[in-house]
């Protein structure tokens, strides 16, 4: 049977006698090379998934709600940062995206919310939308165990008459550095209860905050820090970010304090094939290429 793929190859070759993908296109490029169609053909293999057991600290309940939700087991980097920051390290995860770092500061900041209901934990994210994200799993994590901790948001669409709600009961805010920078540091007074038992910054897409941002933002985080280090509390951060070059040391100069980085990846992944399509020549003197 002839399918239109098999067909321009010519009429010898059977598109069910192909075994992959990688082959139709090697043929492609042994045809087209000479008129620079298909210049390379690159092949990313697929990779299993390297799990580590849930670690022995985090509460049953908690345990429970993630195995409700179908994770019996971490991967290795969501292991391995989980015990750093239960261990009290500041901390940056560099694995790609849906990798699920979210778990990766969830895990012990949950755990350490229910182990003391006084914790107090602020998410920090470059868009409101990335925070709505992150609200529908906190929310659903919540319900599992039957509300036992709040959490809100707090941006410039916050009503008013939750925002003294959320100071009081939000044990974890999630919000922007714009809202951080002039809803919550100018009224800090407000903010009390949650300074005075801030016990954990998450600084999410941590590879947004360079240049210009990342600068106000530097100095946006110093201002918290001493926010809180007058209310008596002195937070640990989780960064997390996309791969990078530096990640530690771009959240270090961040935090301004040292951070341990985690950029071993343990999410599997599927094999992907990177082909480079260069548009044959219409007038090779004056470098014109077809659209």
């Amino acid at each position: 049977m002839h399918d239109p793929i098999s067909a321009s190859l010519g009429p010898t070759i059977e598109y069910d006698s192909l075994d992959t993908v990688q082959d139709i296109l090697g043929t492609l490029v042994s045809r087209y090379r000479t008129d620079e169609v298909l210049t390379s053909v690159r092949q990313i293999p697929a990779r299993e998934a390297v799990f580590r057991p849930m670690p022995d600290w985090v509460r049953t309940e908690l345990a429970e709600a993630y195995r409700a939700k179908g994770i019996k087991e971490l991967y290795s980097h969501q292991a391995a940062t989980a015990e750093l920051v239960h261990g009290g390290k500041n901390v940056v995860v560099v694995t790609p995206t849906a990798s699920g770092k979210t778990l990766c500061y969830n895990l012990p900041v949950l755990n350490a919310v229910l182990e003391n209901p006084d914790t107090r934990a602020l998410y920090l994210f470059p868009t409101k939308a990335l925070a709505q994200d992150q609200l529908a799993e906190l929310h659903d994590l919540a319900q599992r165990l039957d509300d036992r901790f709040g959490v809100f948001t707090y941006d410039g669409d916050t009503p008013q008459d939750a925002r003294k709600a959320i100071r009081e009961r939000g044990h974890i805010v999630l919000s922007n550095p714009d809202m951080l920078h002039a809803g919550i540091l100018p009224h800090h007074t407000k903010w009390m209860r949650l300074f005075e038992n801030l016990r954990y910054i998450v600084l999410d897409e941590l590879h947004t905050y360079r240049g210009v941002f990342g600068s106000h933002l530097a100095n946006v985080l110093r201002r918290l820090r001493r926010v809180a280090q007058f209310y008596g509390s002195n937070p640990q951060f989780v960064c997390c970010s996309a791969t990078i070059a530096n990640p530690g040391e771009l959240a270090s100069q961040l935090i301004e304090n040292e951070v341990d980085v985690v950029e071993e990846n343990g999410a599997p992944s599927g094999e992907k094939l990177f082909v480079f399509y260069n548009p044959p020549m219409v007038n090779r003197n004056l470098g014109i290429r077809r659209s």
